[in-house]
């Protein structure tokens, strides 16, 4: 990659532009002309540098939640174990990480379905010799935007990154039908061409224009987080990622989780629940170009907060890695098939 493309990439994972010539103010602000700029899109993207182009929302918003979950599996199931967890429509990441809890992914389910239960079931078809669950409790950041400068995101100073905006209640009105059609529409991988919004806004039986004012008012309503890129990390560079997780006094876990929070490379950073074989409260996901940079950056916040008690928990596999799909009723369909006697 060269300048160009990461400044590329810095745009569109920040905020993709919701007009009808969006090509043309990214390659403005990349100071290319609109179809050079689109091509050198169509190219990274071809590279598998950028995953998708589309709308990421917020759970909670849309009438869901979601949770971490971690389970103990046997070495010899671990693979079929993570066929399961990956067949669930819910399961948007999936991770063996380096801890006797290998298998560690992310469940989205409708509000109104049972958590446990569901988490149960995957447990049981895998196999699982132990199970925790690990709601959010407390969220100080949340912002997959890599930092594609030379030292930037790896550097181990700390230093505020953009974050994308806090997690919102949903508002009075609800969600409404119209808003599911868009929310379906807009979570689909735009499509590369120089008007890509044409046929979005013609499935949703709306003029452009209209489309994209409402696609911009879910944005308001804080129901969309941002209309972005995301990128694969080993793609573009970032070949280590390490789940820290940290032991925090309760009387300081406000002050430390927002420490934690400001370094560049911590793109998220949660308080979850404890167990009796579980002592860390604060979860901080941290990437990097190389393990070693991992583990500097991991010393250095222990350095800046003062916590000692902690665990660097890296990924050696990735089994799944994708966005949920609202409003598809493939979740639906997964619970009536294994959630049922006759499941």
């Amino acid at each position: 990659m060269d300048e160009r493309d990461r400044s590329i990439l810095r745009v569109i994972q920040e905020s993709f532009p919701l007009i009808p010539d969006p090509f043309r103010a990214i390659g403005e602000m990349a100071g290319l002309a609109e179809d050079l700029c689109l091509e050198r899109i169509k190219r990274l993207k071809g590279r598998g540098i950028i995953r998708e182009i589309s709308g990421i929302f917020e759970s909670r918003g849309l009438g869901y939640r979601s949770t971490l979950v971690a389970m103990k599996v046997r070495s010899d199931h671990i693979e079929r174990a993570a066929w399961i967890v990956n067949s669930h429509p819910g399961v948007s990441h999936n991770y063996e990480r380096d801890h006797e809890y290998n298998i560690w992914f992310t469940l989205t389910i409708p509000s109104e379905s049972n958590l446990e239960e569901t988490v149960g079931r995957i447990s049981e078809l895998s196999c699982a010799e132990g199970v925790r669950i690990f709601p959010n409790l407390r969220l100080f950041k949340i912002g997959v935007i890599l930092d594609l400068d030379e030292g930037g995101m790896t550097g181990s100073e700390p230093g505020l990154m953009k974050r994308e905006a806090l997690r919102v209640e949903p508002n009075e009105e609800g969600i409404s039908d119209e808003d599911r059609v868009l929310v379906r529409i807009l979570q689909k991988d735009l499509p590369l061409v120089p008007a890509p919004f044409i046929d979005l806004s013609r499935e949703a039986g709306l003029e452009e224009g209209v489309f994209l004012q409402k696609a911009q008012a879910l944005k308001e309503r804080g129901i969309m987080r941002r209309y972005a890129a995301t990128l694969r990390h080993r793609e573009a560079g970032f070949l280590a990622n390490a789940m820290g997780v940290w032991i925090v006094p309760e009387e300081r876990i406000e002050e430390v989780g927002r420490k934690m929070a400001s370094f560049r490379a911590v793109t998220h950073c949660y308080q979850r629940p404890t167990y009796p074989d579980w002592p860390y409260n604060i979860f901080t996901m941290i990437h990097a170009r190389t393990k070693e940079e991992c583990e500097g950056i991991i010393k250095a916040i222990s350095k800046e907060t003062g916590v000692k008690d902690y665990r660097a928990l890296f990924s050696t596999r990735e089994f799944k890695k994708q966005r949920v799909r609202y409003f598809t009723g493939e979740i639906e369909d997964w619970e009536r098939r294994w959630l049922t006697k006759e499941g």
